[in-house]
């Protein structure tokens, strides 16, 4: 049986429900002034100035803690002696700046600041004064970081801080001329930091920093391009040598009351410079009072007449002209010369003499007697040769040539003063050379203030058996009797020859100015060192090469001996080999 479905005009409906009309109003007003309040709120933060959270503030808090870049330095490369010992290193220094507007000079932690800079409180107060309208103020330059640090430590925002290295030399005034100096940038300024400028400069990078209010870094978010240091730089210079040559020199010139002096010194084997030394010097680490004539390095640029210690050159050139040999006979009788007008003197008649004892006894009259046959090709030729004339080829600055003149015209007398050193100049270093041939017997190899790794196998320019007999020759002069007697040293045996030059003065050669020269090797078998040593205007009445730079030559070669472990020898050659005194 079917139900009956229900009429739905019989359900019954609820009735609706009524909602105040002033609610509804009420919600709509609230929510309007909600979102009026937060459109007014984005004015006010976004375009208004002047209040305490609006666009000033913002401004205010992303200078507060903003991006910075900062340079990274590239630091100078290290210059070291051959053993490694530094010469020249850059160390960091800081530089501090301050921000008047927000240091002043009113500022109530003044005080603080002021001893921590180290300054005293008025010239604070008035260098802030003189800058008070300026935003960036140098407070200290280049300070030690240890100094900068309690700078630091006070917190006190506005002050800046700039890492920058400087050159700083160990050796002072020891190494100054060799070595140079830098400017304030960092770059070369003389010698070997200027002949090596591009190769010891390193090249600054840069990083992003974020900095607070106070110019404190608080993070490092990266490097934006990476710093690269110098390259190093390794000297032929051994320090121990150098310190020794240096106070043994400054001695020389302070006992002999004279204005200048230089001691250079070879490595025989490889022709590295092992030391090379000046008077008057400076201390590159401070050039407050900087003199001029200090800096010059004399060993190397100076030119100078090399006087007698260039006549076994000479004597060598007559042998391998075939003028004379060691067995030939010079009659020097009655001890002087004439000569195209002009009387050249020994200081006794020395009579007839041998090549040996010409040397020995430093004859003019043999000397000029043998030059006059020899001729001036022959000689000028050999002189050339062992690297009178050219440049040595370290690359140092201004390294002299020197002058070696080839006249078109030879007087008699120019030939004769060629033959004993005046009338062409040479400097130190080139003479330390061309002794280094003879000690080598004829071989003549580069010179370098590089540490050298192999041993070069240079170049003969002298046949070796001439080269050995001059060799011998020398080895008579600093023993009794001898020019060069003072050269003589105790445990070693040692060649070599004095020189004494007349300077030049305003019309011409000075009567009462001379330099005195000695250069010679040792040990005598077998050569480990060369030395030359120069005195310039000494005052004190002595002024013989044998008798005022010998000394040095021999005190520098004793030491540098031994510094250099070379054996003693076990009966040094002090037999009496000359009977007769000299005098140059």
């Amino acid at each position: 049986m079917k139900k009956k479905r229900k009429s739905s005009a019989n359900v019954k409906l609820a009735p609706p429900v009524l909602v105040a009309r002033w609610r509804f109003y009420f919600v709509g007003v609230v929510m309007a002034a909600l979102m009026l309040a937060l459109v007014v709120q984005l004015a006010r933060v976004q375009v208004v100035s002047g209040t305490d959270r609006g666009a000033d503030f913002l401004r205010q808090a992303g200078e507060d803690r903003t991006f910075r870049s900062e340079v990274l330095p590239g630091y100078r490369g290290i210059i070291s002696d051959r053993n490694g010992e530094p010469l020249a290193v850059s160390t960091p220094l800081v530089s501090v700046y301050l921000d008047p507007q927000v240091v002043s000079s009113d500022y109530p932690r003044l005080p603080q600041l002021a001893k921590a800079a180290g300054m005293k409180l008025g010239d604070l107060k008035n260098k802030l004064e003189r800058y008070s309208s300026h935003s960036y103020m140098s407070l200290k330059p280049r300070l030690p970081p240890e100094y900068a640090d309690r700078i630091k430590a006070l917190g006190i925002p506005g002050i800046f801080y700039e890492t920058e290295y400087r050159r700083f030399y160990p050796s002072a005034e020891v190494s100054a001329q060799l070595l140079g100096f830098t400017n304030f940038t960092d770059q070369g300024q003389e010698a070997i930091e200027l002949a090596y400028d591009n190769w010891l400069r390193g090249e600054p990078g840069s990083k992003t920093v974020l900095k607070d209010e106070k110019g404190n870094v608080i993070r490092e978010v990266g490097i934006t391009h990476a710093a690269s240091p110098g390259n190093n730089l390794d000297l032929s210079i051994d320090l121990r040598l150098q310190y020794m040559a240096y106070r043994e020199l400054k001695a020389a010139v302070a006992k002999n009351n004279a204005s200048a002096g230089s001691v250079v010194v070879l490595d025989a084997h490889s022709g590295e410079v092992l030391a090379l030394v000046n008077q008057p010097s400076f201390n590159p680490n401070d050039r407050s009072e900087l003199d001029g004539e200090a800096v010059r390095n004399r060993a190397v640029v100076d030119q100078l007449e090399p006087g007698s210690t260039i006549k076994p050159f000479s004597i060598m050139a007559a042998m391998e002209a075939g003028v004379a040999d060691t067995n030939s006979i010079i009659d020097t009788s009655p001890g002087y010369v004439h000569v195209g007008g002009k009387t050249f003197l020994d200081p006794v008649n020395y009579g007839k003499m041998d090549l040996t004892k010409i040397i020995t006894k430093s004859s003019q009259v043999g000397t000029t007697k043998l030059a006059l046959k020899t001729g001036p090709e022959a000689i000028r030729d050999m002189y050339y040769r062992v690297g009178f004339g050219q440049a040595p080829g370290t690359g140092f600055p201004g390294e002299s040539v020197g002058q070696l003149p080839n006249h078109r015209r030879w007087p008699s007398v120019t030939l004769a003063n060629y033959a004993f050193g005046y009338g062409f100049t040479a400097s130190v270093l080139q003479l330390a050379q061309a002794y280094s041939v003879i000690a080598n017997e004829g071989v003549k190899k580069p010179v370098s203030l590089l540490r050298v790794d192999e041993t070069p196998r240079g170049q003969q320019v002298i046949a070796s058996d001439i080269a050995r007999e001059m060799k011998k020759m020398l080895a008579t002069v600093t023993q009794k009797g001898g020019t060069g007697a003072r050269a003589q040293l105790a445990h070693y045996t040692t060649a070599g020859k004095s020189g004494t030059a007349h300077l030049i003065g305003e019309t011409g050669y000075a009567d009462d100015k001379y330099r005195s020269l000695f250069a010679g090797f040792a040990p005598f078998d077998n050569p480990r060192i060369i030395v030359v040593a120069v005195i310039s205007e000494p005052k004190t009445g002595k002024y013989y090469g044998g008798e005022v730079a010998a000394p040095v030559f021999g005190r520098v070669t004793e030491s540098a001996l031994r510094l250099l472990e070379v054996p003693p020898e076990s009966n040094p050659n002090t037999e009496q080999m000359a009977q007769l005194g000299g005098g140059q």
